[in-house]
């Protein structure tokens, strides 16, 4: 089993909690990873990006002048793709970059970000992420040792109330999400990645093998 220290409002040891190494103890894929990550990036495109072919930008049809003896080059409409206000040759059009990888990928990545922040120490774990009210100062009055120590810190908690996220939401590199948001990108974009308690022990069920 693997232990973890679990940090109290003053971010001092309270305890320490086990967790499986079956799930937090894998080897580092960043291979799957990387996987996961293009998937979950491609999945967040609109595909809404357009031009126009020649046959849907504006002009006449007519042949500009005859085929031979004027000793110009040949042409035919002024809305070929040779032409300025032309159409656009193999120009993009509105698609679905979405794709699905397997769910057992998907943990994986996960399990091997996690288990290799914890073999970093890049992981830590709260007791409970609140503050009293929403201001931005007290939450950086309440973590700033957290905050300070690393340019970005992602902290996830089981479900983000909304007294934590709108007094996170100004502090620059800081990002709150619920467990359900969490997913292989934002885990491996922050430096630093906070857990709560309950938040770690729940993921861990979800991730078995």
């Amino acid at each position: 089993m693997l232990t973890l220290p679990v940090l109290n409002n003053a971010l001092s040891k309270e305890r320490e909690m086990d967790l499986p190494e079956d799930v937090f103890g894998v080897t580092f894929r960043p291979d799957v990873i990387h996987e996961a990550v293009i998937c979950y990036l491609a999945n967040q495109r609109l595909g809404t990006h357009s031009t126009k072919r020649r046959d849907e930008v504006s002009g006449s049809g007519k042949k500009l002048w005859k085929q031979k003896h004027t000793g110009r080059a040949r042409m035919g409409e002024i809305r070929s793709p040779l032409w300025y206000h032309g159409g656009i040759t193999f120009g993009p059009k509105p698609r679905d970059y979405s794709y699905a990888i397997p769910k057992k990928v998907r943990r994986l990545a996960i399990r091997s970000i996690i288990s290799e922040r914890i073999r970093r120490g890049t992981l830590k774990v709260l007791d409970t992420l609140e503050v009293n009210e929403p201001r931005t100062k007290a939450f950086v009055e309440n973590y700033k040792e957290i905050i300070g120590s690393s340019k970005t810190v992602l902290f996830v908690d089981e479900v983000a109330s909304k007294n934590v996220l709108l007094a996170s939401r100004n502090v620059p590199g800081v990002d709150v999400v619920s467990l359900n948001e969490l997913n292989a990108y934002n885990l491996a974009k922050y430096e630093t990645v906070v857990f709560t308690e309950n938040t770690l022990s729940k993921l861990a069920e979800a991730l078995r093998p």
